[in-house]
């Protein structure tokens, strides 16, 4: 691990004002993603701003009927919460898929968004990777792919985003709250927060430089059947192969968003009108524009079967 410096902000804006002052700063609260990154000098930040102290870590009701959830909220405390586990129940089952129990203890809502992909050749500093170095190539495409992208991929890369919360908050419509070093506060849609690669894959959010996230907010409760699928290669402690969160209505409507298939929390809006058909007819149109490799290719039946174990459930 390289040297880097520390100190504690005392106020969200006082952080990203901070953070834009070091080109190269990071945010710093459960580090449990981040400090690997440093030990292994993937990441290898000057400088760190510890935010625990914000006070950023209440889940409250909003005006409009929803749930505001601080920045610093931890995993294990959302997935637990009454409201969460009554309304939002998608949420719940996506946050106790992930990780262990020691590390949802300590990770946030925040960091759990922002954490980067688990592509072995981004972690292998020997390997070209443009994510980690902007410029260096792929090594994943044309090497081992059985974990990666089989959608919305580049020619640049075909990494998947590692996280389960974000694939719940997905499909709950969720939002982002931000401040930026100028004061200024935002809302970014979650479909909108996290980019697919293009020709940019290390620019992976729509965060601006020292823009930090105070909160995310959910819309008021739809109702309906809520259920997370994840298949992986263990029973636990292992990121998805697919997963499949969905909210279904009495009625078969709904919604559905997929996870490991793609470099952000995947969601086709007009996929959505064929649910009543089943998961064959959602399927086609979710993966319309597929390019799988020969090691990932299954992943496409995968998608199906795991879709209809969901919507199964969901109407049982």
């Amino acid at each position: 691990m390289k040297s880097f410096t520390y100190e504690r902000a005392t106020s969200p804006a006082e952080a990203a004002a901070k953070a834009a002052k070091t080109p190269g700063a990071r945010f710093i609260a459960g580090g449990t993603n981040l400090l690997d990154l440093m030990k292994l000098e993937i990441e290898t930040p000057p400088h760190l701003i510890d935010v625990n102290g914000l006070g950023l870590d209440k889940i409250e009701a909003t005006d409009d009927g929803g749930l505001r959830i601080g920045a610093l909220v931890r995993n294990t405390d959302l997935a637990a919460d009454g409201r969460v586990r009554r309304d939002y129940g998608v949420l719940s089952r996506a946050l106790l898929a992930g990780a262990s129990g020691q590390l949802r203890n300590k990770a946030t809502t925040a960091g759990n968004l922002l954490q980067r992909t688990r592509c072995p050749y981004f972690y292998d500093t020997a390997q070209a990777c443009n994510k980690r170095t902007p410029g260096t190539g792929c090594a994943a495409i044309g090497g081992f792919s059985r974990q990666h992208a089989v959608v919305g991929a580049s020619t640049a890369c075909i990494a998947t985003h590692p996280s389960d919360m974000a694939v719940a908050m997905r499909v709950l419509d969720a939002q982002v709250e931000t401040v930026k070093p100028d004061g200024k506060t935002r809302r970014i849609k979650i479909a909108d927060f996290h980019k697919l690669p293009g020709n940019t894959p290390h620019i992976e959010t729509a965060l601006q430089a020292g823009e930090f996230i105070t909160a995310v907010t959910l819309p008021k409760p739809i109702g309906g059947s809520h259920v997370y699928h994840k298949i992986r290669d263990r029973a636990s402690y292992a990121f998805a192969l697919v997963s499949v969160a969905a909210v279904i209505q009495p009625d078969g409507s709904g919604r559905v968003a997929l996870g490991g298939v793609a470099h952000k929390p995947w969601l086709v809006e007009k996929a959505e009108a064929d649910l009543p058909k089943g998961a064959k007819a959602v399927m086609e149109k979710l993966m319309a524009d597929a390019t799988p490799t020969p090691e990932n290719e299954f992943k496409i039946t995968l998608v199906e079967r795991t879709l209809s174990s969901a919507l199964m459930d969901a109407r049982a």
